[in-house]
């Protein structure tokens, strides 16, 4: 047995396999169905709804379902895809012994211990045929695989075959009118949908298992017995083949393998034993040590088997599938079906060669496992695991070619593993001894070498050179010298596969590849998550590698890809080029075209062949996230760079390559503030002046812009800037650029402007400004400041010491990318059309930045004529501003009388729509219909009529009103909740509402204290305006939305109430009707206060109309709530008194106090529980089910059940 994988659990009665996914369903005996990945061994998932084990679980052939049935009398079928169950067909009265979907028609068929089966219509979910006739638990049923039967056992020691061909002809096909008269005649009259066709009886005790053979026309079964049994059946009769004795307790599962000629059973005893069929004896038997064996399963497609036991299962194969094989230069020699065969890759030719003796043993996996060539002297060396190891040597006739029919002798031997080691002569490892004999090709003992490590398996490592393999590492023994070569720690190896020039080594384990030299020193290891199946080196000393789902590669610094996808696993024999050949699992040759210019790009790019390189990004289609990120990984965004398509990406690229040219074209179409504002952070690193201006104007950074002119020194753009500044009224941007000029009129001119005074006059004072400060000491009066004698210093900023230019940059080389490949404009001077021949002395060329369209501020910058301070010389006109950019405002301060009208920014309201998903924020923004269409999807809200006023209101409400002018419309000004004076203007809140949860809370109470007073209409009003208001309101938590969905609750409770107690006060001759609208009313959810109330009002009307008994019911109910008022205790011990002597009804009422129901919201009837009912998605008042589509009488807002998503109150509700 090789297991593949294995879980701890519960015991598992039920297993199946997925036909396409490498996924199997495992149901448990406490209840759960798991799903697990065998190949990758993890938990998908886990359905958990039955109630108590489940013994059946069955995959669909195509679909994404499942089914599954338990001891709670349930089939379930699910949707794996939605982790749902979708439905539950419900019918058998016992536990559900197993399940399974036909493979062709849209059945089920279901074994129970209620002694049926059942066949069921998945589709239209009902049960098409009961399957009568067995006398006790009914095990197991299943499908045939082909024709139209099921076979099924049971504890009647019998097994059965039923003809289910009536019921095909029935639901799949009714062909014409005749044909189905004729089966409404046969059903009308009692006829069958299926019959039993044979009764095989032959075991002695209860039969637990039976199955069909795929393809023949056998049945094999297991029973209680302890035997195994195999039938056999034709068009007429079953009769009993043969029986297989060995299992030592209760066989409780048997199939037949779907690819060998074998039987499968497992039994209580511990274990799983393997049987001949054709020769009807025992091949092998597995056992655990502890755990039952309850149920097997094989895959429908794969030769894999799987095993629940007591404390979970097992995935296993029962035979190796990997063809042994061996390469010898353009040839492939292999064997298949007990046949050496060679392929030679160049004519693609395959040929027979030899026949292969077949194992002689009685047991399983005893074929070829490894295979050695010796191309001088065509002789084979084929080991096996026959008698715990042992080889045949085989010499290939040169005139066998193409015969392969003609047998000879081999020379046989034992040996743990043997492999050519020279031309004529072989090495064979002794296990017990720990030593190799060299033996030549008459199977003689030449020399014989003991193993400097406990070795389990040797391997060619070169000629008269071994790899021996031990447990955790691996050795190079020379034969010759007796000495160790090279030794290396790995995992355990299963496979070595040397380059072509033995240079390199790889060592294949069960999860990983280490590769190394010829000495055995690492280079690198490799981890997989699955299996590692086959590997082969390229031309280029790529190692090409086959896991069970892919082809990958593996470079010699240990980086590895995806090359493709595989369906099946293979085993790569060679490579040529873009050309893999592989054996497949049934020892055919396949080629497969693979694309290799990722990692021949890859291994350029580590090898530093530029040219190859750049070759490759002109002409091929090298693109993907994976391609870029390993560009990056490995140092080398500027060529990751000419693969992006993506600006912004491209952005990122260029910044981390600090390629700045790129970089600002790349900004230039994304145009984003953040994007510029990083770029202007490399420029600023680079010291790229121009680019680091230019990113400041794009991002209007007017403070970080006047900086930038003061280190650099460009003064005359630095006294602009001031310009700009008062032309904005930015008082403190002013004042700096006054600051770092060294204007001292300027600076008091501004402080003057601000109100800044005695400011004013202390600067103009200490400057020597005796007119200006005397001016200021006019206005200033009895408030002038006294000033320190101590001599001022003008502060004049230090000058540059380079003025407004790039800072000087190193000479370096071009890097090989740089001409080659860069697609930029360049200037019309330089020639880049040889790159080959370029200069590679010259320095980086960055673009002149001052000949760019700035289109923004720049205008503002450069030289203009001369104009007079009172035309308004730097005024608005002057500026060519973009379109984005933040629109000057005109101030009493403000020197320039031009006005430019500011751009229509976004109403408030459309923000406020677009920002939220709540119908009350839809509502105040004014766009009623998007409100009405959330609250229709979100509550299933379709009667609007209620929620008119509230509309207008909260609407209203988060808007006031402005009046301007006597002839100018009134302004409409948005109010928001949460404002404060630290808040950005900028930045838009959400509208406040007018409705809020504490005045619900107060409608509550009032609602409360006139149901108190009998006011029954008036609460009714306060309830209703509650439920109607509730959709408007938006609250801030996740416990008060907690709160609103309870409120929603208790209101409705009321509301019901309610306008039952107000349609029993409306009938005045109906007794009977009064009496059990007063008893429904007591099952509403009400205050206890109230409860008691509504139990008194009960108690009266009951007792009034004689129906002692249920008023004695009303009367205990009371009671128990402790009443505090004694005379609401007093009257009902008094009923209760009374009803003693005489327990009876008077009238008969459709009111059962022992059923638990819920009551009608229209009817005002009791829906018991188990009857369906439907409910109103808002308010969840319930209804019966012809009121569907009815508009809900409690809210009178939403239509009973209807399709809703759910209240949505609060921004937190995402």
């Amino acid at each position: 047995m090789l297991t593949k994988f294995e879980t701890k659990s519960n015991r598992v009665k039920g297993l199946s396999f997925h036909s396409k996914r490498p996924w199997i369903l495992a149901s448990l005996h406490s209840g759960v169905i798991q799903l697990w990945d065998y190949r990758m061994g993890t938990l998908i998932d886990r359905f958990d709804e039955h109630d108590g084990p489940v013994r059946g679980v069955h995959f669909h052939k195509t679909q994404p379902l499942f089914v599954s049935g338990g001891d709670d009398y349930k089939i379930k079928v699910w949707n794996y895809k939605l982790h749902r169950c979708l439905f539950t067909l419900l019918g058998h009265l016992d536990y559900i012994r197993t399940v399974q979907f036909h493979h062709e028609y849209p059945w089920i068929v279901s074994a129970s211990d209620d002694q049926t089966i059942r066949i069921w219509n998945w589709q239209s979910r009902t049960c098409i045929s009961v399957l009568t006739g067995h006398n006790h638990y009914v095990m197991c049923a299943s499908f045939h695989p082909k024709e139209d039967l099921v076979v099924s056992a049971s504890l009647d020691q019998t097994v059965r075959v039923w003809d289910i061909g009536a019921l095909r002809k029935k639901t799949v096909s009714p062909a014409d009118d005749i044909l189905r008269l004729s089966q409404m005649n046969s059903d009308f009259f009692g006829g069958v949908d299926a019959v039993v066709k044979y009764v095989l009886e032959g075991h002695d005790r209860g039969v637990n298992w039976a199955s069909f053979h795929p393809t023949l026309p056998l049945i094999v079964s297991g029973a209680d017995d302890r035997q195994v049994k195999i039938w056999r059946m034709n068009d007429t009769k079953a009769w009993e083949v043969d029986t297989l004795r060995g299992h030592m307790n209760n066989v409780s599962c048997v199939l037949f393998h779907s690819r060998q000629d074998i039987i499968v059973s497992n039994s209580e005893d511990k274990s799983i034993r393997v049987w001949d069929a054709t020769k009807r004896t025992g091949l092998q038997t597995f056992r655990r040590e502890h755990d039952r064996f309850w149920i097997l399963s094989a895959h429908p497609e794969m030769n894999l088997l799987a095993a629940g036991h007591d404390s979970g299962m097992i995935v296993f194969k029962l035979e190796r599938e990997r063809p042994a094989f061996s390469i010898s230069g353009d040839s492939v020699f292999y064997v298949k079906d007990r046949f050496l065969r060679s392929f030679e890759y160049s004519s693609q030719k395959d040929t027979q060669l030899i026949p292969i003796r077949r194992p002689g043993s009685n047991s399983l996996n005893q074929g070829p496992r490894t295979l050695s060539y010796s191309p001088t002297e065509n002789a084979v060396l084929v080991c096996s695991d026959v008698d715990g190891g042992s080889y045949e040597l085989y010499v290939v006739p040169k005139d066998s070619s193409g015969r392969g029919d003609t047998g000879q002798e081999a020379k046989r031997g034992v040996g743990g593993s043997a492999v050519f080691v020279a031309r004529n002569r072989f090495a064979v490892l002794e296990k017990s001894s720990n030593q190799v004999l060299v033996k030549n090709l008459k199977n003689e003992i030449v020399k014989k070498s003991v193993l400097p490590i406990a070795t389990d398996a040797i391997f060619y490592a070169g000629t008269g050179n071994l790899l021996c393999r031990a447990e955790d590492r691996v050795v190079i023994f020379d034969l010759q010298q007796r000495n160790i070569l090279g030794d290396l720690q790995t995992p355990f190896v299963r496979y070595v596969v040397w380059s072509p020039d033995m240079d390199s080594v790889a060592l294949l384990s069960k999860h990983s590849i280490v590769i190394a030299d010829k000495k055995l020193v690492h280079r690198c290891t490799l981890h997989e998550t699955i299996r590692v199946k086959s590997g082969a080196w390229d031309d280029n000393g790529v190692f090409i590698y086959t896991t069970l789902t892919h082809i990958k590669y593996c470079l010699p610094n240990g980086d590895s890809g995806i090359i493709k996808t595989l369906d099946v696993p293979v085993y790569i024999t060679k490579i040529y080029g873009n050309t893999l050949f592989c054996l497949d699992r049934e020892g055919k040759n396949r080629p497969i075209i693979i694309d290799s210019t990722e990692y021949i790009f890859k291994l350029s790019l580590l090898g530093r062949r530029y040219d190859q390189v750049m070759s490759m990004i002109k002409k091929s289609e090298l693109c993907g996230q994976a391609m870029i990120a390993y560009l990056q990984q490995k140092g080398f965004p500027q060529v990751a760079l000419y693969f992006v398509k993506d600006e912004r990406t491209r952005f990122n690229l260029a910044l981390e390559s600090g390629n700045i040219e790129k970089a600002l074209e790349s900004a230039k179409k994304i145009d984003e503030k953040d994007h510029w504002y990083r770029l202007g952070v490399e420029a600023l690193r680079q010291g790229n002046a121009g680019i680091v201006e230019y990113a400041y104007q794009k991002t209007k950074n007017f403070g970080r812009l006047s900086f930038h002119y003061l280190v650099t020194g460009n003064l005359e753009k630095l006294s602009k800037m001031m310009r700009i500044a008062e032309v904005k009224n930015d008082v403190m941007g002013q004042f700096h650029d006054a600051l770092y000029l060294g204007d001292v009129q300027e600076r008091v001119k501004v402080l003057e402007n601000a109100g800044h005074l005695p400011l004013a006059y202390a600067t103009a004072k200490v400057h020597g400004l005796d007119d200006i400060a005397e001016r200021i000491a006019g206005e200033l009066g009895d408030n002038i400041p006294s000033l320190p004698v101590k001599k001022a210093k003008l502060l004049t900023p230090p000058s540059p010491v380079l003025c407004a230019g790039d800072w000087p940059l190193l000479m370096v080389s071009k890097g090989i990318f740089e001409g080659g490949l860069d697609d930029t404009v360049r200037d019309g001077h330089e020639d880049y059309e040889e790159a080959a021949d370029a200069d590679w002395g010259e320095g980086l060329d960055i673009g002149e930045v001052d000949n760019m369209q700035n289109g923004d501020i720049n205008a503002l910058l450069e030289d203009e004529d001369d104009q007079e301070e009172n035309e308004g010389g730097w005024g608005l006109e002057d500026l060519d501003l973009p379109p984005d950019a933040d629109t000057p405002r005109t101030t009493p301060h403000a020197r320039s009388s031009v006005f430019v009208a500011p751009t229509p920014g976004m109403p408030v309201s459309q923000i406020w729509v677009q920002r939220s998903s709540l119908a009350a924020e839809h509502a105040a923004a004014g766009d009623f219909d998007t409100a009405m269409r959330l609250l229709s999807r979100q509550l299933g809200i379709w009667n609007f009529s209620p929620l008119k006023s509230l509309f207008i209101d909260i609407h209203m409400g988060s808007h006031t009103y402005l009046r301007a002018f006597s002839s100018a419309p009134v302004i409409s000004v948005a109010v928001e909740r949460g404002w404060n004076e630290s808040v950005s203007p900028n930045v838009q809140s959400l509208p406040a509402l007018v409705f809020n949860f504490s005045q619900l809370d107060e409608k509550l109470k009032a609602g409360y204290k006139s149901t108190t007073a009998g006011k029954f209409s008036e609460a009714l009003r306060l309830f209703q305006s509650i439920l109607h208001t509730i959709p408007l309101i938006v609250v801030e938590t996740r416990r008060e939305v907690d709160e609103v969905k309870e409120l929603i609750i208790i209101v409705k409770e009321y509301a019901l109430g309610l306008k039952m107690e107000l349609q029993r006060r409306e009938l005045k001759d109906n007794l009977v009707r009064q009496q059990e609208l007063a008893a429904y009313f007591t099952h509403c959810n009400l205050q206890l206060p109230h409860t008691r109330l509504a139990l008194l009002n009960a108690m009266t009307v009951c007792y009034k109309a004689q129906n002692l008994s249920t008023a004695a019911n009303f009367a205990n109910r009371l009671l128990e709530t402790n009443p505090s008022n004694e005379n609401q205790a007093r009257t009902a011990r008094q009923v209760l008194q009374a009803a003693g002597r005489n327990m009876k009804d008077a009238t008969q009422l459709n009111y059962d106090f022992r059923n638990p129901f819920v009551l009608c919201g229209a009817t005002y009837v009791p829906i018991y529980r188990g009857q369906r009912d439907i409910t109103c998605p808002y308010c969840s008042t319930h209804f019966v089910p012809s009121q569907e589509g009815q508009l809900c009488t409690v809210c009178d807002l939403a239509v009973v059940g209807s399709d809703a998503s759910g209240l949505r109150c609060s921004p937190t509700q995402r």
